[in-house]
């Protein structure tokens, strides 16, 4: 039978299989330990990104994030603030800048365009590692399932994912459509925009891409996520909600059984 060991990789997982759920911010990298439930059962820890954050960088800050938490685990689970497929990183706006909020630089976005990034933390966690969109994994844990779901999430940048009945469907950067003034959603929306215009000039905006979103993905269902989601005080429009920002770790036990498209 399968123990719970970080130096085993498991090909049965035990019924109260223990996940570590790490989600990877702009401004912080949190993680703790899951139970089969979704209830955590460590404390969560958070320490700052480092920048820059090459993949070097990153690789050791997160195992040594996880051994903070002094406890075992079967499996790890990472929201990641870019584009990921098969579990390597095609694009990471956040992680790509020398400082937080600055300009990308050539050789960070050379450093982490194409990495496999689940490959490496499995090899440096000894067990199974799956790395999603950070949207992606939030979603997933605060989804009904039930009609066409949009979730958004307000941070450093904008991450958005799409579910349809409870089916995770491929990841689109939609943070990236245009959106106003020849800018993208994530300009206007982002940290740094909201700085910059106020909270009461921003959530204005969240509201306008709310609706703008709506005029074409016509979804049952948006989700608000994200460390800014608790900055929007006003009324929102009826189908929209703000969800807790620990769906970024819980959301981390369900990646692992959701159903995606193919």
């Amino acid at each position: 039978m399968t123990t719970r060991t970080r130096g085993r990789v498991a090909t049965v997982w035990p019924a109260n299989v223990h996940t570590l759920a790490i989600d990877v911010g702009g401004t912080g990298l949190k993680g703790a330990v899951l139970d089969h439930t979704g209830e955590m059962v460590t404390e969560r820890a958070k320490v700052d990104t480092p920048y820059p954050c090459p993949p070097t960088v990153l690789i050791p800050e997160l195992t040594t994030l996880a051994a903070s938490l002094d406890s075992t685990y079967d499996r790890v689970s990472v929201g990641f603030p870019g584009l990921v497929r098969g579990g390597r990183v095609f694009n990471i706006p956040a992680l790509s800048r020398l400082t937080y909020g600055g300009d990308a630089d050539p050789t960070l976005v050379a450093d982490w365009h194409g990495f496999d990034l689940a490959a490496a933390l499995s090899e440096s966690f000894s067990v199974p590692v799956k790395v999603a969109n950070d949207a992606d994994v939030q979603g997933c844990a605060v989804v009904t399932g039930q009609g066409f779901e949009f979730v958004m999430t307000l941070g450093t940048g904008v991450g958005t994912s799409l579910f349809s009945d409870g089916i995770l469907l491929p990841h689109l950067e939609l943070g990236h459509a245009p959106f106003r003034k020849g800018e993208t959603v994530e300009d206007q929306l982002g940290n740094a925009a909201r700085k910059t215009v106020g909270n009461e000039r921003w959530e204005q905006r969240v509201l306008k891409a709310i609706d703008a979103y709506d005029q074409f993905l016509f979804f049952d269902r948006i989700y608000l996520g994200g460390g800014n989601s608790a900055k929007l005080i006003g009324p929102l429009p009826p189908k929209a909600s703000v969800v807790s920002n620990t769906a970024g770790i819980t959301g981390g036990l369900k990646i692992w059984t959701m159903d995606m498209h193919s």
